[in-house]
């Protein structure tokens, strides 16, 4: 009976020293690529003409929102700056393509926010 009592007390510290692991929300998959999309219209929209830090600014706020822990904090700005370097190594000049890009992106960001705020919104 103490040797039940020994191995129970041990797994029981084990799992209290076991490091907790966080559980990504459901939409997460849905937020990385809004980030993505973010990334992209920010280096769109700037090579098109628009100087300004606004799409930067809806990243900095999503962060805030979310206020992710170190790991998923990283992973959403690899996705912003994935989707930012992507545009930025493909167009050199604004064209008719970066405008349609731009105007795709839009649209799927508006989804997406609203897919995220629909279905998992307070």
């Amino acid at each position: 009976m103490r040797r039940i009592g020994l191995i129970t007390a041990f797994l029981a510290v084990i799992v209290a020293a076991a490091p907790a692991h966080a559980v990504d929300p459901l939409y997460e998959a849905k937020l990385v690529r809004l980030a993505e999309v973010l990334g992209s219209i920010h280096s769109l929209r700037n090579l098109c003409g628009e100087k300004s830090s606004q799409w930067r600014d809806r990243m900095d706020s999503l962060l805030l929102a979310e206020n992710p822990d170190p790991a998923r904090k990283a992973r959403l700005i690899a996705s912003f700056n994935r989707g930012y370097r992507t545009f930025n190594e493909t167009y050199s000049t604004c064209t008719s393509q970066a405008i349609a890009a731009i105007d795709r992106y839009q649209s799927e960001g508006m989804r997406l926010s609203s897919e995220i705020v629909s279905g998992y919104g307070n």
